[in-house]
């Protein structure tokens, strides 16, 4: 876009007078406010986080259901769909309304089309830094090289070469470790060397089981428009209970508040930190407690619970930001830094306009030399969907009742589990479902599927615990993740009550759950070894043999 916004104000009053507002005409001036703010201060953060792979444009949808628990109810970010655009004053049916919430989703997505994608990304990112040389910093909360068939099968190299040409500065990890922890050293080195990545690669909280020596650089500071910038890493703290220990067998994790307000106090006193951000991987909620616990925080820049927070949170004197998933936002937040604090700043979450950004030549290049090789694969078609497929949200979505379905087919189960990820892209209704689109959902190192018997009691067993997880009064209980998705079952919940008394009313094939019988169950994703085939397999052959997908509405749950 090269016109500027009085430009197209111009155009408006001129259409305007005519008696006209073309449609393309109203969406370009809609676009230009929300990539366009008016600069302050002398510091400029720029924050991405949870992409999770997603080198090309992509739909997401945005939760229509977030349940929050005791004083988190009713505030952001458990606010959605008509709530969200109520709070934020966001008119129904705009562009910010599309890109922000699930309210005429596949309406607006018909309309306004895919956002994100590296190569609109760094126009985007270039067109900032033009504005604001020697000010800005780009940091990136993490979950960035797990989610796509080329990241996997390039085992995340593939968006390392797109973060060091987007220039990355800083990033905090999660979903890195899944790969392993010698090849995180390879992409991005430890303490002791260097990796692929070229910028800094921070992580307070993750230290030698025994040992209690830290494996990577616990903090960098980094210079903005003459502001020292410390940038604290805190990557995920539940990596060895959230993924298969083996990935980390000498690793320890955690939240680690003692050893976090350490090091804020030696970049303050002894770094003389004009500035200091911590760049977190815990999940909104514990970022939340933590800025209330932690002194001397001025800026957490938080990710894994994919909140696209519309304004930051302050917490004390720390504003709170965390900025969507999948490449579809892009925070910037101005910050007037004196005497060694800021006194102002202003914020804009920019959603990455794929129509209205054009691609960076150099980005464009690296993602087709990426994707050439497998095109042909990715490309597949394996159905149509006549519904509007998506993940995201506290109990099961479409595109999980796919999984689930072709789970219970190939092992003639009455029972399926798959994972409650967050990750994963949606589905219009008319588009074709490709293999790629069943790899952004099962994408992971440890895909294997598996069948066994279970109980009656262990099944409602498995359900409490994650339940426990998700609606815990207490964030630092939260290991992340949405509720566990079932197939084969209806239950009732209540997330209020204690833990082991929230399921209730589980029903296997329309008749009561027999706590004593022994069901056959399948599910993929395990923590232990599973030997089944991967899930990617599974679905990609279910799809295959449907050739169109048509799911009616199915209410599995009842909250109570």
């Amino acid at each position: 876009m090269d016109v500027s916004r009085r430009d197209l104000l111009k155009v408006a009053a001129v259409a305007a007078g005519a008696g006209i507002m073309p449609r393309a005409l109203e969406r370009a001036d809609a676009a230009e406010r929300l990539l366009e703010m008016e600069p302050l201060g002398n510091v400029t953060l720029l924050h991405l986080t949870d992409p999770h792979a997603s080198l090309v444009p992509v739909y997401y949808r945005e939760p229509d259901t977030l349940i929050g628990v005791g004083a988190e109810r009713g505030r952001p970010p458990y606010l959605t769909g008509e709530a969200l655009l109520r709070h934020h004053q966001i008119r129904r049916g705009s562009l910010e309304a599309y890109a922000c919430s699930s309210v005429d989703f596949a309406t607006l997505a018909a309309r306004f089309g895919r956002l994100g994608g590296y190569a609109h990304l760094a126009t985007l990112v270039a067109r900032i830094r033009a504005a604001r040389p020697g000010r800005t910093l780009l940091l990136d909360g993490g979950d960035t090289i797990q989610g796509s068939a080329t990241a996997l099968w390039s085992r995340g190299e593939d968006m390392v070469r797109a973060m060091n040409l987007l220039g990355v500065e800083v990033v905090t990890p999660h979903w890195e470790f899944t790969y392993g922890l010698e090849r995180v050293r390879e992409l991005f080195g430890d303490r002791e060397s260097r990796g692929l990545f070229r910028g800094n690669f921070v992580a307070h909280n993750v230290s030698e089981v025994g040992f209690g020596d830290p494996v990577f650089a616990p903090w960098t500071i980094r210079e903005a428009g003459r502001v020292k910038v410390g940038v604290i890493g805190q990557a995920f703290p539940y990596v060895p209970v959230a993924h298969p220990r083996r990935f980390t067998p000498d690793l320890t994790f955690g939240i680690a508040e003692d050893a976090l307000q350490g090091h804020v106090n030696a970049l303050r006193d002894r770094h003389r930190a004009d500035l200091v951000v911590l760049l977190s991987h815990n999940g909104l909620p514990v970022d939340l407690k933590l800025a209330a616990r932690v002194a001397g925080l001025d800026v957490i820049l938080g990710g894994h619970t994919h909140d696209p927070l519309v304004a930051p949170i302050t917490v004390g004197r720390t504003l709170v930001v965390n900025s969507g998933a999948h490449g579809k936002f892009l925070s910037r937040l101005d910050l007037d830094v004196r005497g060694g604090r800021p006194v102002a700043h202003r914020y804009r979450l920019i959603p990455v306009l794929s129509r209205d950004l054009p691609e960076d030549a150099a980005m464009a290049r690296l993602i087709a030399e990426v994707r050439a090789p497998h095109a042909a694969r990715l490309g597949e078609a394996l159905a149509v969907s006549d519904s509007l497929l998506y993940r995201r949200g506290t109990f099961n979505g479409p595109f999980d009742e796919v999984i689930l379905d072709a789970l219970l087919e190939r092992a003639d189960a009455e029972v399926a589990f798959s994972p409650g990820f967050r990750w994963g892209i949606t589905i219009l209704p008319g588009q074709a479902i490709t293999l790629e689109d069943v790899y952004g959902h099962t994408g992971i190192t440890y895909a294997n599927t598996w069948a066994r018997e279970m109980t009656g009691a262990e099944i409602v067993r498995v359900m409490e615990d994650v339940a426990d997880n998700l609606f815990h009064r207490d964030p630092y209980y939260r290991q992340g993740g949405d509720m566990v998705r079932l197939g084969g079952l209806t239950y009732a919940i209540a997330p209020q009550r204690p833990a082991g008394r929230r399921i209730s009313e589980v029903r296997i094939g329309g008749r009561p759950l027999d706590a004593a019988r022994r069901y056959k169950a399948t599910g993929w994703a395990s923590l232990g070894e599973a030997d089944g085939p991967p899930a990617w397999d599974v679905v990609a052959a279910h799809l295959r043999r449907l050739k169109r997908v048509t799911l009616d509405p199915r209410p599995r749950v009842r909250v109570l």
